[in-house]
């Protein structure tokens, strides 16, 4: 009888504080070596980016690349000029999958800089905005995710100028949280065990 017991103290603890994991899937842009295509975010629905060099035009004006991220751009000439005459819009968007956890235990922090600006949204919910490329802006959310798979959409918007005018985006993830869902064979041992202890209880009041 006290295993039983035991083993349900053991459940109600498991559920009860059960471990939170960082998020599957947050990786900051510019993972992979410089000049090589970033496949992690999406470009406009259909392709990919590129991993900026250091110290190479426009970085500089841009907040300089790091060990943690780096400035992704849609072309592999990161200093090519765009929308000569009208704004330009990029989308650039992170997918990350919550399959076996509680989404309503999910939340992360981090930062951003584009050029020129841009808004950040997880699942259609803005969550940050950026104004400029010479220093981040914070972005967070701890609300808005959904079973499955959940989609952070950075739309960039890069004000026309004739010339000299590259665009490009830099996203990094300062921490994040989710809680697994408990597995069925744990409930399961829960119940019994709670069976059990009220069992218990009761011949003992009846003692």
């Amino acid at each position: 009888m006290k295993k039983f017991v035991y083993a349900a103290v053991l459940a109600v603890s498991s559920i009860v504080s059960a471990h939170a994991d960082t998020i599957t899937g947050l990786v900051n842009t510019g993972a992979g070596a410089s000049g090589t295509a970033d496949t992690s975010y999406v470009l406009n629905g259909n392709t990919t980016g590129y991993v900026t060099q250091d110290n190479v035009w426009p970085i500089g004006p841009w907040v300089a690349n790091s060990a943690t991220s780096k400035w992704i751009t849609p072309t592999l000439n990161q200093g090519e000029s765009f929308d000569a005459s009208s704004n330009g819009t990029y989308t650039w968007t992170l997918s990350f999958d919550l399959s076996g956890y509680n989404p309503a235990t999910a939340s992360f922090s981090g930062q951003f800089a584009a050029d020129n600006a841009a808004t950040v949204s997880l699942n259609g919910n803005t969550i940050g905005t950026s104004g400029g490329f010479s220093s981040f802006s914070s972005f967070a959310a701890s609300s808005g995710f959904v079973a499955g798979v959940n989609v952070l959409s950075f739309v960039v918007t890069n004000v026309a100028q004739n010339g000299g005018n590259p665009t490009g985006l830099r996203a990094e993830f300062l921490a994040s949280s989710v809680t697994a869902v408990p597995e069925p064979e744990t409930y399961a041992m829960l119940l019994a065990g709670l069976g059990l202890m009220g069992a218990v209880a009761r011949r003992r009041k009846q003692a």
